[in-house]
């Protein structure tokens, strides 16, 4: 059995007091002066964190919001003094799709790489848009073997990228059909660029060292590749570079030392392939194909040409491109899986997801739906603390700080936090369902329940009459 994937993580806190989402509002006046008060009795320890925090205070704009929000001090004083608030600042966090709590998750996955816990529970809609439409099975969870982290099963999350040949053929004892080359990840998880509409701060120094810590890979623009003028050699095989033709070349002996290369989708996709693999024969090469009304034809013609990576990106909250009215990620993998899978190649070609991935729950369900892995890139500026204030530009006030000189530890350190919460999260979620390999996880919708599924076959009939 090949050794467990494990993430190595340390506890990196904060470089600007926290934006908590709740906070408890004490008013003293009628206070009985309880010896057990419910405060100090809290089971998260809040109340003596909150002195400590109010002791050390350098600014009167700073409050307090780390409450955990399980209620115990506010249904146990005696005399009805405690109330539980949400912070005025956290609602103004993200935007509509990644939302205050999706950042305020990631923060603390960044800073402790441990699953995140919430005294009250999961307290919001169990339906909403996008992947909160979609609910996965959870049937195995009794099972003590597959309890995630502390089971005593083995529940690989490797996955392999490149193509497979549907069959082989021999002549003899010899095999026929060649094999094209295969690169394994740990996670199915890839580093994307960094958003052009997000420039503060510059993440490539970042990224590479998380991803070299990670055993991932990173995806870099060719016209940066001078960046690694200051990198170990060591830095190159986690290292994927976007290679547009009209940019700058990378010169070949950098090209060689690396596993995985994307290039934009065009109509001379196999010409830019032969090239790249004329420099480095065992290199993988992916194409980046932006999820449009057309990705379904065009994903179909690209597998038959051999291709043996798909990137399909959506905009930042994961919706279709050039439409008014977009359909959501999860919804466009399924459809480009199926269409392949009628056609008898999906197993030819690996399928790399983007965008709208924010949280792990969503990297499984991107799964499910039908892709091999994820590619993420906001989730990694989100771990530095940003805001997502949509004021990323040069010269503009950066609530965050990320304008400023950042220490490479912190930087990197939170994001690889970030993904070893990310999977340890997808370890409890596979054990959940049964599934031991994230290979057999793809494409398995049966372990999941889609909202308008069960509208249309279920409450449809019920309510239309």
């Amino acid at each position: 059995m090949p050794e467990k994937y494990h993430i190595e993580t340390t506890h990196i806190p904060p470089r600007l007091p926290r934006i908590g989402k709740y906070g408890i509002i004490d008013w003293r006046e009628d206070c009985a002066g309880c010896h057990n008060c419910v405060k100090k009795a809290c089971i998260y320890d809040k109340y003596r964190e909150e002195s400590k925090f109010i002791n050390s205070l350098d600014s009167i704009h700073t409050i307090y919001f780390e409450c955990m929000g399980c209620f115990s001090c506010v249904q146990n004083c005696t005399k009805g003094l405690l109330c539980l608030t949400v912070n005025p600042e956290y609602k103004k966090l993200g935007n509509e799709y990644w939302s205050p709590e999706i950042l305020r998750t990631t923060w603390l996955q960044a800073e402790t790489g441990k699953v995140p816990v919430s005294g009250a529970g999961y307290r919001g809609k169990f339906y909403g848009p996008g992947f909160d439409s979609m609910w996965t099975d959870m049937s195995e969870i009794v099972r003590p073997t597959r309890d995630g982290i502390h089971g005593r099963e083995y529940i690989s999350t490797a996955v392999d990228i490149g193509r497979k040949p549907s069959f082989l053929t021999f002549n003899g004892d010899k095999m026929n059909s060649g094999l094209s080359s295969l690169l394994s990840l740990p996670l199915p998880v890839i580093f994307d660029m960094p958003s052009p509409d997000h420039t503060l701060p510059k993440l490539e120094p970042f990224i590479i060292e998380a991803a070299w810590r990670t055993e991932l890979i990173a995806l870099i623009d060719s016209e940066k590749w001078t960046l690694l003028k200051d990198y170990d050699e060591k830095y190159l095989s986690h290292i994927a570079f976007h290679l547009n033709p009209d940019s700058h070349n990378i010169p070949e002996e950098i090209l060689k030392k690396t596993r995985l290369a994307e290039i934009p989708y065009s109509n001379l996709v196999n010409k830019h392939i032969a090239v790249i693999k004329n420099i480095n024969p065992d290199i993988v090469v992916s194409v980046r194909l932006p999820l449009t009304s057309q990705s379904i034809d065009q994903s179909l013609q690209l597998t038959k040409l051999n291709v043996e990576v798909i990137h399909l990106v959506a905009d930042l909250n994961g919706n279709e491109l050039n439409t008014k009215n977009p359909r959501f990620i999860k919804d466009m993998i399924r459809d480009i899986h199926g269409n392949l899978i009628k056609n008898e190649i999906r197993d030819e070609v690996t399928i790399i997801a983007g965008g709208g991935i924010g949280l792990p729950e969503h990297l499984a369900k991107a799964v499910i739906c039908g892709a091999d892995l994820v590619s993420i890139n906001l989730p990694l500026m989100i771990a530095l603390e940003c805001r997502l204030c949509n004021s990323c530009k040069s010269g503009n006030y950066c609530p965050a700080a990320l304008d400023k000189d950042i220490d490479i530890d912190y930087g990197a350190g939170r994001m690889v936090n970030l993904m070893g919460a990310w999977h340890w999260q997808l370890v409890e979620v596979m054990g959940a369902m049964g599934m031991r390999e994230a290979r057999r996880l793809r494409g398995d919708v049966g372990r999941a329940m889609f909202y308008e599924e069960l509208q249309n076959e279920i409450y449809g009939p019920i309510f239309s009459t």
